[in-house]
């Protein structure tokens, strides 16, 4: 679309939003109807450690939200010379899971737990054994039974319990609703009704310590939306909310809000059965839409769904890319003690391509674990980065980055290898995430950690935010016979280049040697958690 094309379609407000609050950037993306990406503006953000929970605070999440906007408005009129003054429809995601209550005056009860606080293991442990069916920590049911246990006050003044997605939502719309893919993190979904699970429901509340509050929880949940359905539409309110310059007008139509594995499923086409997807940040996420149920209850695999509401078999790593990013930020320190102008993406390249340039196969006899919080799938309460060697082990920078690629797979490999041998089936998996914007690199280790072909397309880099806008456009070109599969085949990825690469036997065999490293010295970080106590412990 020529320049003249996209100026007029903005000026007429033909183009759609997509926002995703991710774990340490908030992103917005305007795209033109035909998905092409116009502008994007982003806030950095992270969270912090609160009386020992994982927190973002309320006031940051608008900061996020009205700052990320608010660059791609200004992006927008400098290379088009047009203010935004009308959006035809737009989405907001987020990061799944975790705990937002609220109560009868819509106040905050407590800070936002999110998805990174494993706090919540005994009410995991005992609601997965009365449902059959795997409940996370991360889950918000699992924070909501644990504050239960816990007998904290809050909990008989809840009114509302949502997501850090559906929270949003609310406020630009006043519609307490939420999408069925980030619903699925919150409490299991029955496939066949498009809703929470009735039978677990009734159970929930047949618990003795749940039966002393008023309340039911399933009119403390959102009502689970499935995509294509109008989620609402853009308030007087919401518009001052997202664009406090007042040039935004209301009545965009808004799509039902989604977690960030139901917008890295949209935008990695993988919302078919068969078909996968991973993403890579933060946290690390992979995912294979089900044809069959699994065989058994696993607690590292969760149950989800996709946004149309299909079974999705989740296997979710607390952490993953966060050491590498540290690690590049040091040599970044250490290029400007020198007085080298280095570019940030030019140091990315150079450190990147030496973990296949000049690298051993299993990263030279490294081992370590890039845990900045607890996780789940290895039973580690919680995180201490830890870098181990031995006295002849090759410490080099190509080894040291391989290791940091080896790491940030390693978790996931674990939870993996059950789908492995429940002989879940996938046609593809398509990677996702910053560390995908060097070519080559990390998609050639990944195949080699899963071993099994990765593809990563064009859009790998803009991921989730781009991946809600597609969405939110999905809502308003629905038609009766056109499945959210088929708009993405036929309108969105019908000319999408992408590349695969298939693993390399040495570099199997050499993250193989690397994981059995990293399993047999877990004990390791345990006692670091014993001995080094967190800045929190030291208070």
């Amino acid at each position: 679309m020529a320049d003249e094309k996209i100026k007029q379609a903005i000026k007429n407000g033909e183009v759609a939003l997509g926002v995703e609050f991710g774990s340490t950037t908030v992103k917005a993306i305007l795209t033109t109807e035909d998905f092409k990406t116009i502008a994007s503006g982003s806030y950095e953000w992270d969270n912090s450690l609160q009386d020992g929970l994982w927190t973002y605070a309320i006031d940051d999440i608008w900061l996020g939200l009205q700052t990320a906007y608010s660059n791609l408005r200004k992006k927008v009129f400098v290379d088009y010379n047009v203010e935004i003054k009308k959006i035809k429809t737009m989405g907001f995601s987020a990061m799944m899971h975790g705990y937002l209550a609220f109560d009868k005056n819509n106040e905050l009860l407590v800070p936002f737990r999110t998805w990174r606080n494993a706090i919540t293991e005994e009410a995991s442990l005992e609601l997965t054994k009365l449902f059959e069916f795997n409940i996370p920590q991360r889950w918000s049911v699992a924070h909501l039974y644990q504050a239960i246990l816990n007998q904290e006050t809050h909990v008989k003044n809840i009114q509302f319990l949502t997501t850090l997605a559906g929270y949003v939502h609310w406020q630009l719309t006043d519609q307490k609703v939420i999408g069925i893919g980030d619903a699925s993190g919150m409490f299991p979904i029955d496939e066949k009704t498009g809703s929470y699970s009735q039978r677990m429901l009734s159970q929930f509340y047949s618990l003795k310590s749940v039966q002393q509050y008023n309340w039911h929880i399933q009119d403390l949940l959102p009502k689970p939306l499935t995509a294509g359905e109008v989620g609402g539409y853009l308030t007087e309110k919401g518009a001052r909310l997202l664009d406090p310059s007042g040039n935004l007008s209301a009545g965009a139509t808004i799509a039902p809000p989604e977690g960030d594995a139901g917008t890295g499923m949209v935008s990695t086409n993988s919302v078919k059965k068969r078909s996968g997807n991973i993403s890579v940040g933060t946290s690390i996420f992979s995912m294979i839409v089900l044809e069959k149920s699994l065989q058994h209850v696993y607690t590292n695999i969760d149950i989800v769904t996709t946004p149309t509401g299909s079974p999705v078999a989740m296997v979710h790593a607390n952490n993953s890319a966060s050491d590498l990013s540290a690690w590049v930020k040091l040599f970044s320190q250490f290029a400007k003690m020198i007085g080298s102008n280095i570019s940030t993406s030019e140091l990315y390249q150079a450190l990147f391509n030496t973990a296949l340039t000049e690298a051993e196969p299993d990263a030279g006899g490294l081992s370590g674990y890039g845990y900045y919080s607890g996780e789940n799938i290895t039973a580690v309460p919680e995180g201490r980065p830890l870098l181990v060697r031995q006295p002849d082990s090759e410490f080099t920078i190509g080894n040291l980055m391989r290791f940091h690629f080896f790491t940030a797979f390693g978790a996931i490999k674990i939870g993996m290898r059950i789908l492995s041998d429940e002989k879940v089936l996938t046609d593809n998996i398509v990677a996702q995430g910053g560390v995908f914007k060097t070519p080559i690199v990390a998609q050639k280790l990944l195949a080699a950690a899963l071993n099994t072909d990765i593809t990563v397309m064009k859009t790998a880099g803009e991921g989730g935010p781009w991946g809600m806008a597609v969405l939110s456009l999905y809502t308003i070109n629905k038609k009766t016979t056109q499945t959210l599969d088929d708009f993405l085949d036929n309108n969105v990825f019908i000319n999408e280049k992408y590349e695969t690469l298939s693993p390399e036997p040495e570099d199997v065999q050499g993250f193989e040697q690397f994981m059995e490293r990293y399993v047999a010295g877990l004990d390791i970080e345990l006692t670091a958690i014993k001995t080094l106590p967190s800045k929190k412990e030291k208070e």
